[in-house]
This record gives structure tokens, sequence and C-alpha cells, in this order.
């Protein structure tokens, strides 16, 4: 590979760490934005509502503005409009401002995942695609860990510790610290859309079934029965991911007692990080067991840790919740290569469709906060195994044109 493609598989692997970075430290925050403006479960349900609705409505369109303008562009936009929700908020922090910042951050990371895949591709060669796309899960996972372990670093230190986040906190409210990881992600958003704006990217020219279609494409898609199952297949993937992580450090210390700002955070952090790992075990499998097999049997072990989660003691929560990330690690790969490989035209408008169930991470944590407020928080998270028995069905009754490849 050579150098200058080398430096551009970097950039975008680093632009996979920051969109994760963003997006997964919100089950972290969780108990401090609960205290802070003193909301119930239902109320924070909004966060993931606010966030992540922006791909159900920009997953589609992005793929045009793609088309249209260039994936330089379409990131320089996404990465700008990060950070001007991240700034808005540590300028005015208020409960208002911030669904609106996070849904122009959400908005901003949508645009970024169907403008980096095709990039992927050209600047690494299709050859090592598949390769490339799993060192950019990788990196995603990272920074899943990452995010909260720093949340976690800047709140030991929030009684004064070092000249940085001392200048943070100094910048916050004095009883919303937490607000200061807004600072360090406008920052990074700010950073990455001076990188990308001076950088040299290479010309993508996409095969015609990875083009987003016309509107009559999409709307022939829509009316098919396989691409909706597949479509609520994503949706329910995300919304399981999402209606756990979302709520471990809420739930660690409702019923455990456990520091939502330490430990607390650090579990959520080691959800990401033994959900990384599950990567490297399940891209093993899928070399010696059918795809449906490995999606049914991560499942099931996914349920069962989430039951020990949920009902156990603190010691086998704190493994437990973890287990379930690491449990879950393939579904999304999975199901959407079982939906791709499906169909044998339009794979770009079907991406499309399904990049937009992403927006299952927006509803069923608002639904589990609902049912806490309603019942209690273990009973809502009980809602989680709705999304997996669906996942399950997939596992059975998938059909594709074409199955992994088994053996060397």
């Amino acid at each position: 590979m050579k150098r200058k493609s080398i430096f551009t598989v970097g950039l975008i692997l680093l632009v996979f760490f920051v969109i994760s970075f963003l997006t997964n430290i919100l089950g972290a925050l969780n108990p401090s934005i609960k205290q802070s403006f003193d909301l119930e479960f239902s109320s924070l349900g909004f966060m993931t509502l606010a966030f992540f609705s922006a791909y159900g409505i920009m997953s589609i369109p992005s793929g045009f503005l793609v088309e249209i303008y260039g994936e330089k562009k379409v990131m320089v936009s996404a990465f700008t409009l990060a950070a001007v929700g991240a700034f808005a908020f540590v300028i005015f922090p208020v409960f208002a401002v911030f669904l609106g910042s996070l849904f122009l951050i959400g908005t901003g990371m949508a645009m970024l995942q169907v403008a980096i895949n095709p990039l992927l591709r050209v600047a690494g060669g299709k050859e090592h695609f598949a390769f490339n796309s799993v060192l950019g899960q990788f990196a995603f996972g990272l920074a899943g860990v990452g995010g909260p372990y720093l949340f976690a670093y800047l709140m030991s230190n929030r009684m004064g510790g070092d000249v940085v986040t001392d200048f943070l906190f100094g910048m916050v409210p004095g009883n919303m610290q937490w607000v200061s990881i807004y600072w360090v992600f406008g920052v990074i958003a700010l950073i990455m859309t001076i990188i990308i704006a001076l950088y040299r990217f290479p010309a993508v020219e996409l095969e015609e079934h990875e083009k987003s279609g016309a509107w009559a494409v999409y709307r022939s898609l829509f009316r098919n029965r396989t691409v909706i199952a597949y479509f609520l297949g994503i949706f329910c993937y995300v919304g399981f991911e999402q209606g756990v992580s979302f709520w471990i450090s809420q739930f660690l210390e409702t019923y455990h007692g456990i520091d939502s700002n330490g430990r607390g955070a650090e579990a959520v952090g080691n959800y990401w990080g033994l959900l990384t790992i599950g990567c490297l075990l399940g891209l093993v499998m899928l070399r010696i067991i059918d795809s449906k097999k490995v999606l049914g049997l991560f499942t099931i072990l996914a349920a069962l840790s989430l039951a020990l989660a949920l009902f156990g003691s603190v010691e086998v929560a704190l493994i437990a919740f973890p287990a379930v990330g690491f449990f879950s690690s393939v579904m999304y790969s999975v199901v959407f290569s079982l939906a791709l490989n499906s169909f044998d035209a339009h794979h770009g408008s079907f991406a499309g469709i399904l990049c937009a169930g992403i927006i299952g991470g927006a509803i069923a944590p608002f639904i589990v906060g609902g049912l806490s407020d309603l019942f209690n928080l273990r009973l809502g998270m009980l809602f989680n195994f709705l999304t997996l028995a669906y996942l399950f069905g997939i596992s059975i009754w998938a059909d594709p044109l074409v199955k992994n490849k088994i053996g060397l």
C-alpha cells in the first residue's frame, strides 16, 4: 500500500475513533445529567432520542450529499456541526440547548458514517476493504472505552487536579463539572474540521450498486418485506446496544450504590472494551461457523449475561454488563451482511435504509426510561429482551443469497 494510502486509511480510522468518542459517552454521563437537570428516567431518554433521531433523518439524505458535493465537503460540514453543537452547550448549559447540541452532534456523526466507507474502500483498496472495516470497528471500540475512562479521570480531579482539568472546570458552572467533557468534544471536532479541510483525499468513484439510487428506488425497497425486516433488525440491535449501555451507570448507582462518576463510568468503558474484543473472537468464529448460527449463539449468551447483570449481586453485575457488550459484538456486522447478501442490486440505497435503522438507539432507551418511571429501572430494562428476541429470530429466518465463507 502506498504511503499516501496508508495516511488516508489512518485518518479514516481516526474518524471512526472520534465518532465513537462523541457517541458512546452518554451512558457514563447519564447520572450526572439526571442530577444536574433534576430529570425523571423518561426525560433522560430524550437524550438518546435527540442524538440518534439524527441518524434516522440524515442517513439517506447524506448519501445524496456525498454524491453531489463529495466526501471531503460532507466530512468538513459534519465536524463543523459537531463543534458548533458542543460549544453551544458549554456556553449555554441548559437542558433545551443540550438536546439541540446532541441533535447537531448526531447529525454530524450520521453524515460521517455515510461518507467514510466509500473513502476507506478506495484508499485501502477493494481487496483490503473487509480487513480495514474491521480495523475501523476496532478503533470505534477503543474510543468507546476511552471516553468513559477520560470522563472518570476528569471527575476524579474535580476537587483540584492538574492544570488542564482545573482550567476546564473553571470554564463550566461549579455544580455541573461534567459539562467540561463537552469542551473536549468541541476542541476535538474543531481540530478534525481543520485536518479534513487541509487533507487531499483520493477521488472516489462509486460502483453502480454502491450509489444512492433515485427516490423511486427507495420507494420500491420500502415496499419489500425483507428490507423492512432487516431495517427492524438494525433498529433492534442499536436499540439493544444503547438500551443497555446508556443505563449501566445509572443502574449500578441506583441498585448497588456505585459512584457513577468513577466505577460506574468505568463499567460503561468496560462494556465497549469487551465489545471490541468480542469482534476479534467473532472474526474467528465466522471462519468456522455459519453467520446465522453465530448470531443465534451470541444472542442467547447476551440474554443470559443481561439477566445476570439485572438480578445478580454487585460483583456479578460489574462482570455481566461488560459481558453483554462482548456478546453483542458481532450482531451489527452479521445482520448488516445478511441484509446486503440477501439482495443482488441497489446495495447503496439499501445500506442507507439500514443506517437509518440506527434510530433504534433513540427509541429503545426512551422506552426503557418511560417504563422505569412507571415501575422501576430494573423492570424497565427488561424491554431489552424484546429487541434480543427479534435478533434471535433473524438467526432462524434469514435466507441470504450469499453465505459467509467458512474456512481459509
